[in-house]
């Protein structure tokens, strides 16, 4: 899965991407930075409950920005800074939830012939 996120990491200003469950629970993180993994294990089920119906969300902080985009999988979340370009951060998304819905498909298709 990593390697659907590098073109969304390699933009300037962007500090990491992770996608959460609508359960709230973390399916994947990649940040640029250790400062952020502690937000990771954090329990996320009230936020996600908060997002019950948006389909996407900038939430903009002092210093920091948060994009949020809901997937089939759950909601891809993109922690930025101030320059960052939203607009190529959008265009990333679009192009990348296709590619992540088909990730999915394969591993729960994979998972019925392991067994």
């Amino acid at each position: 899965m990593k390697e659907l996120f590098t073109d969304i990491l390699k933009i300037n200003d962007i500090d990491g991407v992770f996608i959460l469950s609508f359960e709230g629970k973390s399916i994947y993180s990649e940040f640029t930075s250790t400062k952020y993994q502690s937000i990771i294990n954090e329990n996320w089920v009230n936020f996600v409950n908060a997002l019950e119906k948006i389909r996407e969300a900038e939430v903009v902080f002092q210093d920091r920005r948060i994009y949020i985009k809901r997937a089939g999988v759950g909601f891809l979340i993109i922690v930025m800074g101030k320059t960052a370009p939203l607009a190529m951060v959008r265009l990333n998304c679009d192009i990348l939830l296709p590619e992540l819905e088909q990730s999915k498909k394969k591993s729960w298709f994979g998972k019925i012939f392991k067994r």
